[in-house]
């Protein structure tokens, strides 16, 4: 007996591995009941995976396990969502995006192309939680093209963070971080350029 749940209106593409105890196309509310959810071709949706309806998600996704991808994302291509990690819904995910494991994505956050989230990094879209008409005022963060969030950062409300910057683990970020910058701690400072570091001028 199969234990993955495909809802109607889900489109798969070519070679796609959907493990036991997926569900996709789930509908979030009964207006969510004809949305389509199409997924790209080559994705491996590991077990326990939750995909709601009205994604739209490109070639090669994988997912680890007991991962949760709520409604109406754009997801491009070569995009990886590690073990436990949480996407929220309205959020642009661009291709070539790895996140690890245990991270959270809230509403309307943007990662641009190849930048690289660590485990256990928290993302917030709310400025004053609780406040009235925080709903109406949530704007997530902008994760610009390869930028690296080390592991266990915060990243706070509507933060863009440059390209091709750093973020060094625990972190706490309060305000934008230019292109190319590392910075580390709480809250978080610039401590060099990123061309500072050996590692990366490596070819």
């Amino acid at each position: 007996m199969s234990t993955k749940i495909i809802y109607p209106n889900v489109i798969l593409g070519k070679n796609c591995i959907i493990e036991d105890f997926v569900i996709i196309g789930k509908p979030s509310s009964d207006e969510d009941e004809d949305l389509s959810t199409v997924i790209g071709d080559n994705a491996v949706i590991r077990s326990h995976t939750v995909i709601y309806a009205g994604n739209k998600i490109g070639h090669n996704f994988q997912t680890g396990h007991n991962v949760m991808i709520r409604e109406n994302n754009k997801i491009g291509n070569n995009v990886s969502v590690g073990t436990g990690s949480c996407i929220e819904h309205h959020i642009k995910i661009r291709d070539n995006v790895r996140i690890h494991s245990q991270v959270f994505i809230p509403e309307y956050t943007t990662l641009e192309e190849e930048c690289w989230i660590g485990p256990n990094v928290v993302l917030t879209n709310a400025r004053y939680p609780r406040s009235k008409n925080v709903k109406e005022k949530l704007k997530g963060p902008i994760i610009s093209e390869k930028a690296k969030i080390g592991g266990n950062s915060t990243i706070l409300p509507g933060i863009k963070v440059g390209k091709n910057s750093l973020v060094g683990a625990g972190s706490v970020v309060v305000k934008d971080i230019g292109d190319g910058k590392v910075v580390a701690g709480n809250p978080a400072r610039v401590i060099k350029e990123i061309d500072d570091i050996q590692e990366y001028n490596q070819r």
